[in-house]
């Protein structure tokens, strides 16, 4: 009887968490579901949260269910959203709370920062796109309102990498996460000390990085006598969209990609970073991916708009009926800036929508039907948009789009993304960034030799589904 080699994804999102297991069979990948839970940010004093201590507790017992299962792992690794931290003391104890992206405490710090770093100088050194949210204008936040966190902090770690240290006991931070920091030097692949200087935050936090494939170590005592085992912890592209990237099923170099969730990440790869004017004024990133390509991409609000609404209905209708619905008002014409500030986290996206509209002098959408129309077509039309503009920016034309992620399955709006690009799309797999999470452990164990490898074994191993545009 062959002997089964498993390997096991941590891909915690912002509404959710999975413990994915992965296996080769016959060359094949093969991906088992094995723990799920919910997350979301936690309200305290009108501050937005996430329970560091709940989540960690999650990826215990997910390690529970694989000894339950029998199924133990030879390695795992956690990938999570960019951009949120912790600060630990010198007893390796957390320091403050840790924030969500969300909360409004960055309102103001891009102004801040431009005080002591202009703009267009910040992205000549790190090439990322502006957001409030930037783990740079967090910092900032930190540092004007809690200086004393900054006098007892001795370490800096992404979600990631601090889950992943109290697995092990061991601090290691990945290169593709720092990189949404906007601290991160495109040229060393390594902090921008004279950066991290100018903006005052205290060099000792932070730790050299390293990249997808490095191993972190084996578990702790503790935490092997509640799980039952051990097992390596390796780092993956711990960014989410990183490892999503890594489970595009392409052959080409350089294709066009949407890493479609609650985020839509549109964008491409490339092996030197742009760092033009004109990118950044259309407000393109150049994050860190595998084997250091640049991901050259926008960040777009995603599918965020159509979940808050969702919950405003109560969670009583489903994704699929919001998309029966919208597709029967196609004919509804008002649309929105889906980037606009004012949906990043409104009391209400349905009051959002219709104050935008009413704004701009547009017909005020009313129903159920009419809103997620304005939100599923504003979405599609934003990526036909943003694709213009990386073909104006890197001087190259694209044939097809590939879309990843949970949006995969959004029918009603892969059709339209296809017919308004022009460009064949095709959809899957839906768990992306589990399987690149589990794509870069396994190119380290050699099951694969290398990405082109792997993604060669994505396209072959999950159901991808074609849309060619309606001429």
């Amino acid at each position: 009887m062959q002997n089964i080699v498993y390997y096991l994804a941590v891909d915690i999102g912002a509404s959710s968490g999975r413990h994915i297991l992965g296996h080769l069979e016959n060359g094949v990948m093969k991906t088992e579901e094995i723990y799920r839970f919910t997350n979301g940010m936690k309200e305290s004093d009108g501050r937005k949260l996430w329970d560091t201590e709940y989540l960690f507790s999650e990826i215990v017992n997910g390690l529970k269910r694989c000894k339950e299962a029998g199924k133990i792992p030879a390695s795992m690794s956690i990938d999570t959203w960019a951009v949120d931290y912790v600060l630990l003391d010198d007893a390796d104890k957390q320091v403050g709370d840790t924030y969500a992206y969300r909360d409004s405490r960055t309102k103001g710090m891009d102004e801040v920062v431009y005080g002591l770093i202009d703009e267009s100088s910040l992205y000549a050194r790190t090439g990322i796109q502006k957001q409030i949210f930037n783990t740079i204008y967090q910092l900032m936040a930190e540092k004007k309102e809690h200086p004393e966190y900054f006098n007892r902090a001795r370490t800096f770690l992404m979600l990631p990498d601090y889950f992943q240290f109290r697995l092990t006991g061991v601090k290691k931070s990945e290169y593709t996460n720092a990189t949404s920091t906007q601290l991160v030097n495109p040229d060393t692949k390594q902090w921008d000390w004279k950066l991290i200087s100018m903006l005052g935050y205290p060099k000792k936090l932070f730790l050299p990085l390293e990249a997808p494939g490095t191993v972190v170590g084996n578990l702790t005592e503790e935490i092997m006598r509640q799980v039952g085992f051990d097992t390596q912890v390796v780092l993956c592209a711990s960014h989410d969209t990183a490892s999503a990237v890594m489970a595009v099923p392409s052959e080409e170099d350089s294709a066009l990609y949407i890493s479609s969730g609650t985020w839509s990440l549109l964008g491409t790869e490339l092996p030197e970073a742009v760092l033009t004017s004109q990118s950044m004024q259309s407000n393109f990133t150049n994050e860190g991916g595998y084997d250091y390509r640049f991901r050259y991409l926008k960040n777009i609000m995603g599918l965020w708009m159509i979940q808050c609404l969702r919950h405003e209905l109560d969670d009583a209708v489903t994704f699929e009926e919001l998309c029966r619905l919208a597709q029967e008002n196609q004919s509804f014409g008002s649309r929105v800036d889906v980037n606009d500030a004012m949906f990043l986290a409104p009391d209400s996206m349905t009051e959002a929508v219709k104050t935008y509209c009413r704004n701009i002098k547009q017909k005020v959408p009313e129903t159920t039907g009419e809103l997620a129309a304005v939100m599923y077509q504003s979405l599609a039309e934003c990526y036909n948009e943003t694709v213009r503009q990386i073909e104006d920016n890197i001087g190259k034309q694209f044939e097809r789009i590939y879309i990843i992620g949970g949006g995969a399955h959004v029918e009603f709006l892969n059709q339209m993304t296809a017919d308004l690009t022009g460009k064949t799309v095709f959809a899957g797999p839906s768990e992306a960034t589990s399987v690149g999470n589990l794509t870069a452990q396994m190119i380290r164990a050699e099951e694969f030799a290398n990405l082109s490898e792997a993604r060669n074994c994505v396209k072959h191993a999950f159901a991808i589904k074609k849309y060619s545009p309606k001429q």
